[in-house]
């Protein structure tokens, strides 16, 4: 259960009145010790400034002389750091995470995209090598024989060509690299269309480009997003829209499907089990948020709010 601050002012004090009474080490010890409880029970930055701030008020340390008064100070600093180091410790270890989580998406990035390049290539060439050994046994048999059957062949190499094509695209778009985000993602839904009959639409427009982690989020966001919708949401009609709004990006995946009831769901359920829990770790990497608006009959849009200092990352609005 969460704790307030006030129901932890009396501790604070405590504390702070006897580190000023010359307590010393041991007392901010303790100081850690009550941050990293605040932490624990789900206190904030803000939280614990305004906890902290009320215990030294409530103490009312003055001193009379120029030095009493500088080490009162010294002290109340002191203390206010000690009480909010496990924060600092924590916010540092998120923010390691992400490096790591960003250096590892970026790995396998890298090795979707030497998969994908096999599959298209060297799978491609063995397809076109199949064919000319066809064409090369239909000169060696009766004319007119078993044409119908090679043709039919044909066909099932041409449709394995486009499938492994299509699953090279996704896998690694090579659209993305070439031409950037809106192609590549106009280049998705069609594959996706194609597959389930959902119309999807993509609606915005680029001038300039975003970067190349940012890109690549966007595009693994939104193809597990349309990833969830054909499971689970029974749509009729998808949309994605992009949209640069000053200095961050905007993204809506909207779907026309069943809905479900938000935290009702994610309590019993959680991320994990909806297919969000990988979206959310690529929103968290580039410093994103992500909303989920849905209710039951009404379906469900997830919005998407990615930061993108780079002046030259201009999108277009709809």
């Amino acid at each position: 259960m969460k704790s307030t601050w006030p129901e932890l002012l009396p501790q604070y004090s405590s504390a702070f009145r006897e580190y000023l009474a010359g307590g010393g080490e041991e007392v901010l010890r303790r100081a850690y010790e009550l941050g990293r409880q605040a932490l624990a029970n789900g206190l904030g930055v803000l939280e614990m400034a305004v906890l902290i701030h009320r215990a030294m008020l409530t103490v009312r340390p003055r001193g009379r002389t120029p030095e009493e008064r500088a080490r009162v100070a010294t002290a109340m600093e002191e203390f206010f750091l000690e009480c909010l180091s496990p924060f600092e410790m924590a916010h540092r270890g998120v923010r390691e995470a992400n490096a790591a989580l960003r250096r590892v998406n970026e790995m396998l990035e890298e090795v979707a995209k030497r998969i994908a390049h096999a599959l298209h290539d060297e799978a491609g060439q063995l397809l076109a090598s199949v064919h000319v050994a066809l064409e090369e046994l239909e000169w060696d048999l009766p004319r007119g024989a078993h044409h119908e059957r090679l043709q039919k062949i044909r066909e099932l190499l041409d449709e394995t060509s486009e499938q492994l094509r299509r699953l090279s695209h996704e896998l690694r778009p090579t659209i993305l690299d070439d031409l950037g985000l809106v192609p590549a993602l106009e280049f998705l839904v069609e594959g996706v269309s194609k597959r389930t009959g959902l119309p999807i639409t993509v609606d915005g427009s680029m001038e300039d480009r975003a970067g190349a982690s940012i890109e690549t989020a966007l595009y693994r966001i939104v193809q597990e997003g349309l990833n969830n919708v054909t499971k689970h949401a029974r749509a009729t009609r998808v949309s994605v829209q992009l949209r640069r709004e000053a200095r961050q990006i905007r993204c809506s995946i909207r779907d026309d499907g069943v809905g479900f009831d938000v935290p009702g769901v994610l309590t019993r359920h959680g991320e994990q089990g909806l297919g969000l829990s990988e979206i959310r770790e690529r929103v968290d990497v580039l410093g994103g948020t992500l909303e989920i608006v849905s209710a039951p009959g009404l379906g469900t849009e997830l919005r998407l709010t990615i930061p993108c200092g780079d002046p030259a990352c201009r999108f277009g609005s709809f």
